[in-house]
């Protein structure tokens, strides 16, 4: 009887070991951004769908915008947030963009983009509700996997979210990170807005 609750428990062990072991794997799978980081290797496969309405949609087969499409080449502000329609990001994080829109320009960006954990009709419909679709592209990271392969995905179940993203912002150079801003909370609007970004071109 003795033997068998060792093989028990040693079995169990083994078990738990190989799980955490499986765990881990799965988590260095993502590279974490940081200043230097290429985006475009970080998130090789991922592809994110551009804000549209239903009919545009079907019109385009459901199309999907590459991430090296988005940045190779071109000098970029990105800045995400937990989700359209929320508090913080309709008050503060995306007007903070789009009334400094003509600063970037004179800074020679070629894009501004919101990009959220929603579908790309919701961040139609709130890119238009903001009068921000003409300053600012909006594209929908539609399963996270943005996110998810740069560790910026955020856990908001707590607040009736479920998978979400951190705040945060980037200028990005060609894929390159030149710097990166993350909140300690989702809830802060403290680096990520618009202001401190124009400091760090």
């Amino acid at each position: 009887m003795a033997s068998n609750i060792l093989k028990r428990a040693t079995s169990s062990v083994l078990k738990s070991r190989v799980e955490s072991f499986l765990i881990g794997a799965s988590r260095r799978s993502y590279a974490s951004v940081a200043v230097g980081t290429d985006i475009v290797s970080a998130a090789p496969d991922v592809s994110l769908q551009k804000a549209r309405s239903w009919d545009e949609g079907v019109s385009s087969n459901f199309s999907t915008t590459s991430v090296k499409d988005i940045f190779k080449g071109k000098k970029v502000v990105i800045f995400g947030l937990p989700g359209a329609y929320t508090g913080v990001c309709s008050q503060q994080h995306v007007p903070s963009y789009q009334k400094n829109i003509d600063k970037f320009k004179a800074k020679g960006i070629d894009s501004v983009i919101c990009v959220a954990v929603n579908d790309p009709y919701v961040l139609n419909a709130w890119a238009e509700k903001l009068q921000a679709k003409d300053a600012i592209e909006f594209y929908g990271d539609f399963d996270g996997n943005f996110h998810k392969s740069l560790e910026l995905g955020k856990d908001l179940s707590v607040a009736l979210l479920g998978p979400r993203s951190q705040r945060w912002s980037a200028y990005v150079v060609d894929g390159k990170v030149k710097s990166l801003n993350v909140e300690g909370a989702p809830s802060d609007f403290k680096v990520s807005g618009a202001e401190v970004i124009l400091e760090q071109i």
